[in-house]
C-alpha cells in the first residue's frame, strides 16, 4: 500500500518515489537483479541510510527477508549488474567485505588496473568477463596480459568470473570464490579462518 510519501509527480504522471521504487525492487525482483537494481539506485543519489531506514516499514511484506540482507550490502561504486550479481555471491560465500573497483597502480604510482571486487589484506580480486568486452581474440590476448601482470608483478591471485559461473543455477561461484581466497592466503601464508558454507 502505497502513501503520500511514496509517491511524485513527474512530467504529470504519479509515480513512486526513487526511495519507494528501490525498496519494491529489492524485495520483488529476482535476488540478483534485486541487489543490482539496489545498486544502481544508490548510484543515482538515493542515500544509503534513508534506504536502510525504509526497511523495517515492509515488515510482513513479500521479499521483506530478501531486502533485509541485500539493503545492507548495496554500494553504489558497482558499474553493471553482473558485478552486483558477483558481489552477492561474494556476500553469500561469508567472505569479508570487499572493496569494489579497486585501482591497482604501476611503479610510477599510476592505476592502471581496476578489479571488480577486492579483499586487499589477502590480494584476492574477482572479476566478471562479460561477453561484449571478452570475447574476441584481442580481448582475451588483453586479459591475459593484464592477469599476468597482477600475478607476476603485484602478486594478486585472480578469480575470472561469466555469466556461466555468476548466473548458474548450481551455486558454482561461491566455492570458486571461497577456494580462490584459500589460495590467496596459502601465497601470503595467511591462515584461512572465514566460515565455510554446509
Amino acid at each position: 500500500m502505497l502513501s503520500k510519501r511514496d509517491v511524485m509527480d513527474l512530467h504529470g504522471l504519479t509515480v513512486t518515489t526513487p526511495l519507494r521504487t528501490a525498496c519494491d525492487l529489492g524485495r520483488l525482483l529476482w535476488r540478483y537483479d534485486a541487489l543490482a537494481a539496489l545498486d544502481q539506485f544508490l548510484r543515482l543519489g538515493v542515500p544509503h541510510d534513508e534506504l536502510l531506514e525504509q526497511v523495517s516499514r515492509f515488515k510482513g511484506y513479500r521479499g521483506v527477508i530478501q531486502l533485509r540482507y541485500l539493503a545492507p550490502i548495496a554500494d553504489p561504486r558497482a558499474e553493471s549488474v553482473a558485478e552486483s550479481a558477483l558481489r552477492l555471491h561474494w556476500h553469500d560465500a561469508r567472505l569479508p567485505p570487499p572493496e569494489i573497483q579497486w585501482r591497482v597502480f604501476d611503479d610510477l604510482g599510476l592505476g592502471v588496473y581496476r578489479l571488480d571486487l577486492a579483499l586487499p589484506e589477502a590480494m584476492f580480486g574477482a572479476e566478471y568477463n562479460g561477453e561484449e568486452f571478452h570475447s574476441s581474440e584481442g580481448d582475451r590476448e588483453h586479459d591475459e596480459v593484464r592477469l599476468t601482470w597482477l600475478d607476476e608483478q603485484r602478486n594478486w591471485h585472480i578469480e575470472v568470473f561469466d555469466k556461466s559461473h555468476v548466473y548458474a543455477q548450481d551455486g558454482s561461484a561461491v566455492p570458486k570464490l571461497q577456494q580462490g581466497l584459500v589460495v590467496a592466503r596459502r601465497r601470503l601464508a595467511i591462515p584461512t579462518s572465514y566460515p565455510t558454507l554446509g
